[in-house]
């Protein structure tokens, strides 16, 4: 079972929320998950973000595939490196 961590929208219309969740890969956007991980509310300034950093270091370490989007939640947060953008093209 190939296990994601993604947001899913929570909250009502025109005013998203979004909990951080591991996730089958196969399951919908909003479907079935395995564990909530966080919150994120991009509405607020600045935008809120929590995250459990054990719950997704485990799930990392287990080999879970962060979205682009969580990938960077979670660099911020704190519970992965910050990946360093190469200069190849440059």
């Amino acid at each position: 079972m190939a296990v994601k961590l993604r947001l899913t929208r929570v909250g009502k219309t025109k005013q998203p929320q979004y909990r951080i969740v591991a996730a089958d890969a196969r399951s919908p956007r909003d479907g079935r998950f395995i564990e909530i991980l966080g919150h994120y509310n991009p509405r607020t300034e600045p935008s809120t973000i929590s995250i459990d950093n054990d719950k997704a270091a485990k799930w990392l370490s287990q080999g879970a595939q962060p979205t682009d989007r969580v990938r960077k939640l979670l660099e911020i947060s704190g519970a992965i490196a910050p990946s360093g953008k190469s200069a190849a093209g440059a």
